[in-house]
């Protein structure tokens, strides 16, 4: 269906635009959702932003939402919570379902998927809630530099790259601490690369793949918000077959976990080529300075009609 036809479609519905939330990434929800809002209000449609706090059943019901476009980042957004709060209340809603939403957010889980469809992902060690913390286990099984990150959380928020077993438990048990179980990943060396997927059936594809070159050690939450701190390339500088392998690679990650609609794929091409899916994100970042509109832009899709084809998924 093209632009007319979203627009004809939705003509007529409240469109609830589901942003900030509870998350440590609710400013950058904020943006996104300023930034969508203003986008569907170009297309003449009727929208109105919904703060998704706890008293979300309740707006959305007062002010007579009739679909969701939702563009919360992290927990109570992207994890399944409010998809199965407006699957209750039969209201059509943007991007994937409760299953994949919950699926990629459990950076563990997601990875029980990948490796079950053998999909390179670099290897780890769980740290679960309340278990004695097994900073050794990790060590001697994966080697340093180890990745410390949250299990469930986005943004490279609380991620860290320990270097020597002081490190790693001090790291470890701050996110612990912090964010509740941790997953330590082996540090793959190698180009960091993301991939957006667009579409449903058989218009999903991938998109230009972004090459991420950040002057911080990683690209953690700082280098991915703050202009001038990231260089992004795209199209990514790979070799022919790389390039299309990764995007095969980030198409193969978005099926596997039941992705629909829309992701943005995050991977790292390590030294032989091989790309690593890192993780895969349910409702990336619509901001100013965000990958996935880089990416479409790249493809020849602007920021309008790239709002208007994710719209287009909340046709169930």
């Amino acid at each position: 269906m093209g632009t007319k036809g979203i627009i004809k479609h939705f003509s007529g519905t409240a469109i609830g635009v589901l942003m900030g939330g509870r998350s440590g990434e609710r400013e950058v929800s904020l943006r996104s959702g300023a930034n969508v809002l203003a986008a569907l209000g170009r297309a003449g449609l009727d929208a109105v932003g919904i703060d998704a706090g706890t008293e979300v059943a309740a707006e959305l019901r007062t002010r007579k939402i009739g679909a969701a476009f939702i563009v919360l980042h992290g927990r109570w957004g992207e994890d399944g919570a409010v998809q199965g709060l407006l699957e209750m209340m039969d209201i059509p809603y943007t991007g994937s379902g409760v299953l994949a939403s919950a699926l990629a957010m459990h950076k563990a889980y997601a990875k029980k998927v990948l490796a079950e469809h053998r999909i390179p992902t670099p290897d780890y060690v769980w740290l679960r809630k309340g278990g004695d913390c097994p900073c050794e286990q990790a060590a001697d099984e994966l080697g340093f530099p180890l990745v410390v990150k949250p299990l469930d959380e986005g943004s490279s928020l609380g991620v860290s790259i320990a270097r020597d077993p002081a490190a790693l438990k001090k790291d470890a048990a701050a996110v612990a601490k912090k964010y509740g179980e941790v997953l330590v990943e082996r540090f793959v060396p190698g180009m960091n690369v993301t991939v957006g997927v667009l579409g449903t059936g058989a218009r999903t594809r991938a998109l230009p793949i972004l090459e991420l070159v950040p002057q911080n050690e990683f690209y953690d939450y700082q280098a991915k918000y703050s202009a001038g701190l990231t260089e992004f390339i795209i199209p990514a500088r790979l070799p022919g077959a790389i390039y299309k392998k990764a995007q095969q690679t980030a198409l193969a990650a978005h099926h596997a976990l039941g992705c629909r609609g829309w992701s943005r794929v995050d991977i790292i091409v390590d030294r032989a080529g091989t790309p690593q899916v890192l993780e895969v994100n349910t409702c990336p970042g619509m901001t100013d300075l965000s990958d996935l509109p880089a990416e479409a832009k790249a493809d020849g899709i602007g920021y309008d009609e790239l709002v208007l084809e994710i719209l287009d998924s909340a046709r169930r």
